[in-house]
């Protein structure tokens, strides 16, 4: 099932990731490797122009061909034949590629959870997934603001270890003197905003994002509803009614935006975020900033297809930091840079306020 454009069918995950070793591994560089079905090519890839033809992605719903059984055993006729090809000697060309589709893979598993959440909570029965008891996050440490002096500051990666090309080259920032929030916004502090007209105030929201408002009529966060009086939110292990003190999930940049207009504050920029998160808790939630997505300084784009995997999307988009409950294990890194268009919202993100001194 494909329900919208941002969502792909769970398959399509399972195929996609299998083609990334395909192609960018196993064509080029093992002896005699014969593709599984030469149509996947074309199949499974997303958006790799310079890797040939491929389905829209408005149209991966209508693959009801190939079969889920069918993309199992693609998936372990590349898994017999990465076996190969990691038993013999790893040249240093290839260590990368195989390092940057383990970490593909790593995105994936987290988008799969989340459009099947999708899926499951547009199904009008509200299907359960499964008992996911960490989906409601109550924060343990204290709402406060926490102040940071104005200095110049040391933004990107360091460590040898993997890192996207995005989150490169280490640069100094300039940061004028702020606060930002301990904790991240709850329910609680969401209903107040709804119950004052938030959605109704057309002062506190950007051009587009009032437009957005008003022509998909939005009047709370994704996955909620009322009934009996009560707010309730559809979560993987089913429909409960909304927690006030967990943090506030499912929210477009829209929507973080226009609350901390209201509240008369803003949202951090991501070099605000990174200089202070070692001062909170983060990792269960994606949280929007008010930065948009464009390179760093001095930023160089790889050579061939895989310069396509961040590069070319640097518009138009908004970087979220952090990382959600989906996020798959050692996936996390504190300068992460997601980044999503301004009105999305099935990924689980939230907010955290922030304020000029």
């Amino acid at each position: 099932m494909q329900p919208i454009v941002d969502v792909s069918p769970p398959k399509w995950h399972l195929g996609h990731t299998t083609w990334f070793f395909e192609e960018f591994l196993l064509v080029p560089h093992l002896a005699d490797y014969k593709r599984f079905d030469d149509s996947y090519a074309y199949v499974f890839n997303s958006y790799y122009e310079s890797m040939g033809k491929r389905v829209v992605r408005t149209d991966r719903g209508n693959l009801s061909r190939p079969s889920v059984s069918d993309v199992y055993d693609y998936r372990k006729h590349v898994t017999n034949a990465m076996r190969l090809l990691l038993g013999g000697p790893i040249s240093d060309e290839i260590k990368p590629i195989i390092e940057i589709g383990i970490h593909h893979e790593k995105q994936h598993q987290e988008l799969l959870l989340t459009d099947i959440k999708y899926i499951l909570g547009n199904n009008p029965l509200q299907p359960i997934y499964r008992d996911k008891t960490d989906e409601v996050l109550i924060e343990s440490q204290s709402h406060e603001m926490l102040s940071i002096e104005e200095g110049v500051y040391q933004i990107g990666y360091t460590s040898e270890d993997f890192c996207y090309d995005n989150e490169q080259p280490r640069h100094r920032v300039f940061l004028e003197p702020y606060s930002i929030a301990s904790a991240l916004v709850t329910n609680r502090e969401w209903i107040e905003f709804m119950d004052a007209g938030g959605y109704e105030n057309v002062l506190i929201w950007h051009t587009e994002g009032w437009d957005w408002v008003q022509k998909q009529q939005i009047n709370s966060p994704m996955y909620w509803y009322y009934k009996d009086d009560q707010w309730y939110n559809y979560l993987l292990s089913g429909s409960q009614k909304i927690h006030p003190d967990a943090a506030v999930t499912h929210i477009s940049y829209y929507e973080a935006f226009a609350y901390a207009q209201w509240k008369g504050m803003r949202l951090p920029t991501e070099f605000e975020w990174e200089v202070a998160q070692d001062k909170f808790q983060w990792g269960k939630r994606w949280e929007w900033t008010e930065s948009a997505y464009l390179p760093y300084p001095n930023y160089q784009k790889p050579d061939g297809a895989l310069g396509e995997y961040n590069g070319k999307f640097m518009v138009n988009q908004k970087v979220l930091r952090g990382a959600s409950i989906a996020t798959a294990a050692h996936h996390a890194r504190s300068t992460y840079r997601n980044f999503f268009h301004p009105y999305l919202r099935w990924q689980f993100t939230g907010l955290r306020l922030a304020q000029s001194l």
